[in-house]
């Protein structure tokens, strides 16, 4: 498992100040490990007979920067507030830790949380690029309500740094900052690795979701309706992606113990989670009815 640490993002001086909403305090590998006080839940508790992870080994990239993982760049957002978004740096040190230690590797699934749901798709090309023999899954917890707009891809990847880093690619001939959206990394990545597969979850109304989305210059729209866009977005651009979509307002799952007891319209998603981390093929599944309601 390659994991992307989620926390959030920033692109303002007011946002990435700390203190502020969206400042992020990244939680220390005793977190994970669990020689804190708090055990691991969700895919790392590895002591949980039913975890579709358990015998698997993880490579654990942890998130600090406010770029989604993806940039390159030292941003003076003012005089008090200077941002180093290295975020592709430091996963790029972690991915060819995954490569140096399980180049062997038969099947990789890449995943992440949040922001770290965002480069999942990128990286697991990568992946298919590197370990052609392995089977490569991917799936994003809880970042698929940013829709692609020309206008903010540019102006937020511009104080990332973001598209210096895009994969070199024949697919992405031509492609300009403008192009190199949330949604777009999904396209991308299908187009030029088709035996990857490609999963998303979300919840209908996560609150986190919805506030930077507003913070980012994005439509107010329905979040739900958003989210299943988004999903046409990306299989109109041929790729075909699951979707697991929850009621609620709550953000991210495969860190929660939540993972285990969740169904809706009867399909539990720890269920539909292992049969595709097994390579099994997975019907979407969507909230209907009253879908800001958590289930249960």
């Amino acid at each position: 498992v390659l994991y992307f640490q989620g926390g959030g993002a920033c692109f303002s001086a007011d946002m990435c100040a700390e203190g502020s909403d969206s400042y992020f305090q990244v939680a220390t590998g005793a977190q994970v490990t669990g020689t804190d006080t708090r055990d691991p839940s969700g895919i790392f508790d590895l002591n949980d007979p039913d975890n579709p992870f358990r015998d698997w080994s993880f490579v654990y990239v942890p998130y600090c920067t406010g770029d989604l993982h993806l940039g390159d760049n030292v941003n003076e957002y003012s005089d008090e507030v200077t941002v180093s978004h290295k975020g592709f740096v430091n996963a790029s040190a972690a991915y060819d830790t995954l490569l140096d230690e399980f180049g062997d590797a038969r099947e990789v699934f890449v995943t992440g949380s949040s922001a770290g749901g965002v480069p999942a798709p990128m990286f697991g090309a990568l992946v298919a690029d590197d370990l052609p023999d392995a089977r490569v899954s991917v799936l994003a917890d809880a970042s698929g309500a940013y829709p692609s707009s020309p206008a903010i891809n540019a102006a937020i990847g511009a104080l990332w740094g973001t598209f210096e880093n895009v994969p070199d690619w024949p697919e992405n001939e031509g492609l300009t900052a403008e192009d190199w959206g949330v949604t777009d990394l999904f396209v991308q990545a299908g187009a030029h690795a088709p035996d990857v597969r490609f999963a998303r979850y979300d919840n209908a109304y996560d609150e986190v979701q919805s506030s930077f989305s507003e913070l980012a210059g994005f439509a107010g729209d329905d979040l739900r309706e958003v989210i299943l866009a988004n999903e046409a977005y990306i299989e109109d651009g041929g790729v075909d992606v699951a979707g697991f979509l929850a009621p609620g307002t709550t953000h991210t799952i495969l860190g929660s113990p939540g993972l285990y007891d969740l169904e809706v319209d009867g399909t539990s998603f720890l269920a539909w989670l292992t049969a595709y981390a097994e390579g099994r093929d997975v019907p979407d599944v969507r909230c209907t009815g009253d879908c800001a309601t958590p289930s249960g």
